[in-house]
């Protein structure tokens, strides 16, 4: 039987392994796809290094890790009619299963039965990966093929940024990975007047100017809310989008959130955190949002117009190009922070 090489996570510790694997068959409702390209998330990078989320999270060793897609199909299921051969997709990666009542009301993004490739099954750090069809998201031609593997982590953004009004508003990102990065781009196509941006890594934050933060504050060297108070005629953001899972920066920007404002969350703190709910949200009247995903699949309509529309240019972001078996590089390079997104090519 065939076989292709794999990054995948075989013990329950720090560090992945190349593997060749058996190349898997598509089943009756799935496509087979030939990775063309796939980008390293802050999941992995999780994964790699063993924290505690992972070590509760992960239950399959060995598995096979990654979970964003650029792929072209080169086999269908026997059930599979609005999918063929030579058909280029990115997929969504929340596998929900379709009958419960979450995906019944049109929350298929937490479904309670979902499992998420990479994670709960093995991923797309590979040569050829399986997709559920339903899961598959046909590429436009317009887009380029380097950011169909973006298209997963760009929708968080675009459903942060969009999960309220934000066109007239003024807005704060805390953190600027990959993820933060595309939030201000998004901000900013969207309508946003003003733009601060949070960030200690001196390389993300030229980026985060780059792409379109108005001010770029460092927690290391900028009071932070007085700074934000000042931005804004002492008001405080109308929207704080959060993007570091940092606990310091996530009670900064309660601080510097308006009354009345919202806070959307889509970073995961490693730990549990304290917050003082009266004064940060109930005496504030502050909208808290938690932000998981995409919505399935309104946000992957928005994010595939957003580029074809040549509006939206990840470019900028895109900050390193590897292989495959250079994955560990790109690891090393996740946890410096000295980068935007990085591609693996298989």
């Amino acid at each position: 039987m065939p076989t292709m090489k794999a990054v995948a996570k075989t013990k329950p510790e720090p560090g992945a392994e190349i593997i060749d694997i058996d190349i898997p068959t598509p089943g009756p409702d799935d496509v087979l796809a030939k990775v063309l390209a796939t980008s390293i998330c802050g999941t992995d990078l999780h994964i790699y290094e063993w924290n505690e989320w992972a070590q509760g999270r992960i239950k399959n060793i060995p598995q096979i890790m990654g979970h964003e897609l650029c792929g072209e199909i080169v086999e269908t299921g026997k059930n599979v009619k609005n999918l063929k051969k030579g058909d280029i997709i990115s997929a969504e990666t929340h596998i929900a299963c379709g009958h419960c009542y979450l995906c019944h009301t049109g929350n298929a993004h937490i479904c309670v039965n979902g499992s998420i490739f990479g994670v709960d099954i093995n991923g797309v750090f590979a040569e050829y990966a399986v997709v559920p069809a339903p899961n598959a998201w046909i590429l436009d031609s317009r887009i380029q093929k380097d950011f169909a593997s973006v298209m997963e982590p760009l929708g968080n953004a675009v459903h942060t940024v969009l999960a309220g009004e934000i066109t007239g508003n003024t807005v704060l990102v805390t953190g600027c990975g990959p993820i933060g990065l595309m939030s201000i781009s998004v901000a900013r196509i969207c309508g946003a007047t003003k733009i601060i941006a949070t960030e200690i890594n001196d390389f993300r934050i030229g980026l985060a100017g780059k792409v379109g933060a108005d001010v770029v504050l460092n927690p290391t060297k900028d009071k932070i809310v007085s700074r934000v108070l000042e931005e804004t005629a002492g008001l405080g953001v109308d929207v704080v989008l959060e993007m570091s899972g940092n606990p310091t920066a996530m009670i900064d920007a309660f601080g510097a959130l308006r009354p009345g404002g919202r806070y959307s969350i889509l970073g995961i703190p490693d730990k549990p955190m304290e917050i003082d709910i009266g004064k940060h949200i109930v005496f504030k009247y502050a909208t808290v949002q938690g932000i998981n995903g995409r919505l399935m699949f309104s946000t992957w309509h928005k994010t595939a117009r957003f580029l074809s529309s040549g509006r939206l240019d990840l470019e900028p972001i895109i900050t390193h190009r590897l292989r495959l078996d250079e994955y560990e590089k790109g690891m090393d390079l996740m946890r410096q922070g000295n980068c935007g997104k990085i591609l693996l090519y298989p």
